[in-house]
């Protein structure tokens, strides 16, 4: 089937046709977490995205190489270079090694992650692996003239980088604007420029982390080490970088200039950033007592949370909104969204018990065009998910005899339903409660077609109508009976 996959690319500000630099591989880097504290949901929905867009370049036949790195060091409190180092301040307080509290994070990143089941990336490169990189790269930036050295850190030149260039190239504001923007830093009066950043920082004689370099002991900065790992294992240029879009304004920024002071060149193609979460109409922040660690929303003990969902209730809920568009938690959302996700998946265990005819009323062909130019227009997710449901109509109208469909195309509609659901939305049937009920049911329902056949219809009609109040719904078919978990 012929593609066009097209993606919004936050560089053009407008979608583009994508092409792969060095088809058919596609290099892809998206920035990881910061590992000091519980990964949340914020995260959680950045790397389900990029998730979903790896699954989906894979389905189109691409070798992605994906690559998200770790920030274990160099990220400090605020994006201004100023206060201590994230990773440094919690070791402190909790009086551990920092790579001890980066190790406790980072395996609690990648629970998280398999519990949503994302696919793990090709490569995760960690700062602290790459301070080799980031030195080299920081000597050819300065050698280029794009960076000046303070009393032993290392700074880049926003403002002369920005004769040659535009260094608002992303985030579309111009040099002028962003500096009468930007705040006096008290302690800055080492930088040349109110924009300018830090390549290396100078450690003081107490910072827990701290490496050699030529112009003595420090540590990278957090922008840096994202350029160094990106231009190591994709190359001075690559297909896509991504990351959330509170990125765009510094990070992403930043290593573009970083890039083009060291390679001349634009290290993406194609910028792709996923937008922010609310919880019923607010931004998500912990000073609000509004943010959710995932945990709670499996366990539902949070005081904003009616009750708990799984983790495919919830990577559900995500996708079921476009990336690009903010997502509103809320419980009424996250009902709906159950309850959307349980009719998928009563629909999807039905195809197993679905009896095929000797002709066909149903177009596979046709489904598949409109699941494929769902994905190919910027990956959207939420009109795959409302193709997805007219898809579950077709399955249930063949189960209920109303109808036809012949094996060729049974087996198509098989296989294609469990491409878009299992493979490429990544979602699988975790509502596990129903699995244990499954021999009750049918002990129920056993009972109830003994009490048919005998004629017995006020107990029939009794267990029917009991069962749907407690939200069990019987169907009666050709084959018997069968019942869904409403």
């Amino acid at each position: 089937m012929q593609h066009s996959l097209s993606i919004y690319n936050t560089l053009s500000k407008k979608k583009e046709v994508f092409k792969a630099l060095n088809p058919p591989y596609v290099g892809m880097y998206v920035c990881g977490p910061t590992v000091y504290s519980n990964a949340h949901l914020g995260n959680a929905r950045t790397f389900i995205s990029f998730d979903v867009i790896f699954r989906y370049l894979t389905y189109l036949g691409y070798k992605v190489r994906y690559v998200r790195n770790i920030t274990d060091a160099g990220h400090l409190e605020d994006d201004g270079d100023q206060g201590e180092d994230k990773i440094s301040k919690k070791a402190k307080l909790a009086a551990l090694e920092p790579m001890e509290i980066v190790q406790k994070y980072s395996v609690d990143f990648h629970q998280m992650m398999q519990s949503f089941n994302a696919l793990p990336p090709s490569i995760e490169p960690t700062a602290t692996g790459h301070i080799i990189e980031q030195i080299e790269m920081i000597k050819v930036i300065s050698k280029s003239g794009y960076a000046y050295e303070v009393d032993g850190s290392i700074y880049f030149d926003v403002e002369k980088y920005n004769e040659t260039q535009n260094y608002g190239v992303l985030n579309g504001r111009k040099l002028e604007d962003l500096i009468n923007n930007t705040r006096d830093l008290g302690g800055q009066q080492q930088k040349k420029g109110k924009l300018d950043f830090a390549l290396w920082i100078k450690a003081k004689p107490e910072h827990l982390m701290q490496w050699p370099s030529p112009w003595g002991n420090g540590f990278p900065g957090w922008h840096l080490e994202c350029s160094a790992m990106s231009n190591k294992y994709l190359g001075e240029q690559f297909d896509i970088h991504g990351g959330g879009i509170d990125l765009v304004p510094t990070h992403h920024t930043n290593e573009i200039a970083q890039n083009i002071a060291c390679c001349g060149k634009q290290p993406a193609n194609f910028w792709i950033h996923t937008n922010m979460l609310t919880v019923n109409g607010q931004k998500m922040s912990k000073s609000l007592g509004n943010s959710f660690l995932p945990h709670e929303l499996f366990s539902g003990e949070h005081p904003l949370l009616n009750k708990g969902h799984s983790p495919m209730v919830i990577r559900f809920f995500m996708l079921q909104a476009h990336y690009r568009s903010t997502l509103d938690f809320s419980n009424d959302a996250l009902e709906a969204s159950e309850k959307g996700f349980k009719r998928l998946m009563s629909a999807f265990d039905l195809l197993d018990k679905l009896k095929e005819s000797a002709t066909s009323e149903v177009n596979v062909a046709e489904l598949e065009a409109k699941f494929i130019a769902a994905m190919d227009d910027d990956f959207n997710t939420s009109v795959l998910i409302a193709e997805l449901f007219e898809a579950t109509k077709i399955i249930n109208s063949i189960y209920d005899g109303k109808t036809k469909i012949d094996q060729t195309s049974l087996d198509g509609l098989k296989n294609l339903m469990n491409v878009f659901v299992l493979n490429v939305l990544g979602v699988k049937n975790d509502l596990q409660a129903t699995d244990d009920l499954a021999p009750v049911m049918d002990f129920i329902l056993k009972i109830r077609t003994e009490a048919k056949a005998n004629k017995d219809y006020a107990t029939s009609d009794k267990i029917r109508i009991g069962l749907n109040e407690i939200g069990f719904q019987v169907k009666d078919g050709k084959e018997g009976s069968s019942w869904v978990k409403e």
